[in-house]
């Protein structure tokens, strides 16, 4: 079953760690955000490969805005 991974809070996507394809880990990081002059790693809550990749470096997201698809 595929696991949809969402933005928690408006931001830029600083830096992208996983690409589609990858074999991922619970606890595995996909994206780092940025706001506030915080870094806010995205982890994936279950083991699964990357499917689907929803953003790129610079990228400014919303809340609830779709990040990953890991299936």
């Amino acid at each position: 079953m595929a696991h949809e991974i969402h933005a928690e809070i408006v931001a830029s996507v600083l830096k992208v760690v996983a690409h589609e394809g990858q074999d991922l880990a619970a606890g595995d990081t996909v994206v780092i955000l940025e706001s506030m002059k915080m870094e806010i790693p995205v982890l994936t809550e279950e083991d699964g490969t990357l499917t689907k990749l929803a953003v790129r470096e610079g990228d400014v997201i919303q809340e609830h805005d779709l990040i990953a698809i890991v299936g």
